[in-house]
């Protein structure tokens, strides 16, 4: 038996707005892209910013939190799994996709809705929902 473990950690801030759907079957699903932000010095000792933006995925009740509390540039920690899958595209062309399936989504500091008092957090953390079939997921 070989050892195996596909855990992911990020933390960082949402590129936009959750997009909340639903399969067939009634199951709510949000993505969201967060970006996380390294800081390093380059050879010449430069300062240097290298961006990553990561695609999200949430089910359950959890995509319906992110989708009500989560909005663009608010910060998050997210723990999940790493997904990589393809498809053919209209051209038929092979596509990757790499995204993050997140078991536990946490908001962090500042508001949700400007109507919020500045520091608060509207929702707790939310923890991970079964992920619908395979035939349910909608891509």
């Amino acid at each position: 038996m070989s050892a195996n473990l596909n855990r992911v950690i990020l933390i960082g801030n949402l590129t936009g707005d959750p997009e909340l759907r639903y399969t067939p079957g009634g199951t709510a699903r949000a993505r969201f892209s967060i970006a996380v932000n390294r800081q390093y010095k380059d050879a010449s000792g430069q300062l240097q910013e290298e961006v990553t933006f990561v695609p999200i995925v949430t089910w359950g009740s959890q995509a319906e939190n992110c989708a009500n509390y989560l909005r663009k540039g608010r910060s998050v920690a997210v723990e999940g799994r790493l997904r990589i899958d393809s498809f053919e595209n209209a051209e038929g062309e092979r596509v990757k996709i790499t995204e993050v399936v997140a078991s536990t989504v946490q908001f962090l500091g500042g508001p949700t809705r400007s109507s919020e008092e500045p520091g608060t957090v509207s929702a707790p953390a939310t923890t991970d929902e079964s992920q619908p079939p395979e035939e349910e997921v909608p891509f």
